[in-house]
């Protein structure tokens, strides 16, 4: 397929996806995942990162999972707080599916996988776990990011995992001086950076 991760794709037919084993949440589980969603084949290091690092999410409230893929994070935010509202958002269709797919077939009944413009915009986050899509290019990244951020709650995080040699560091300066929100290295590991953003 040559469809990029993060065009509009439409849902995988039953001979396209395929079975992945997985760690999430301390447990191994199976989920489904398919071409032309992001790291497809496996759970992907930055990922993997920044669920080794993140501090607990809260047992309950709005949580986001801002460019969901096939849902490591909204599914590994829903086993650890089942009481938490999640709300997985992508551009592509394909990831959609699949999410609201693994979600009920783990019995994560309050996932929820949409584009963002089916998103309340008034609803604010208590968390935010990003694997932001960093090859949509900066001044997209920016935009997704200066639309996202701003909307969480007085007392809450958003946690961004990028690769120190993608600019990590600079995308951390950008967030405090154009979004006024401080933004701190919490962990190094793997190549990436982990970053916390608060009010």
């Amino acid at each position: 397929m040559t469809e990029h991760y993060f065009s509009e794709g439409v849902p995988a037919t039953d001979a396209e996806r395929r079975r992945l084993s997985v760690r999430l949440a301390g447990q191994d589980v199976v989920v489904e995942t398919a071409g032309g969603v992001f790291s497809a084949g496996a759970l992907d290091k930055a990922t993997q990162v920044l669920l080794e690092e993140v501090e607990p999410p809260p047992t309950t409230g709005q949580a986001l999972d801002l460019g969901c893929g096939w849902g490591p994070i909204a599914l590994e935010l829903a086993l650890r707080s089942p009481e938490l509202d999640v709300t997985a958002v992508d551009v592509n269709e394909r990831a959609l599916d699949l999410v609201r797919r693994n979600a009920a077939a783990l019995g994560c009944e309050r996932v929820r996988a949409v584009r963002a413009d089916a998103v309340d915009p008034d609803v604010r986050y208590d968390v935010i776990w990003s694997n932001p899509p960093i090859r949509i290019g900066k001044a997209a990244l920016h935009e997704l990011l200066r639309t996202w951020l701003p909307r969480l709650a007085p007392q809450g995080q958003a946690w961004l995992v990028v690769g120190k040699n993608l600019g990590a560091d600079s995308l951390q300066r950008w967030v405090e001086s154009e979004l006024d929100l401080r933004c701190e290295r919490t962990a190094s590991s793997k190549g990436f950076r982990v970053l916390r953003v608060s009010r």
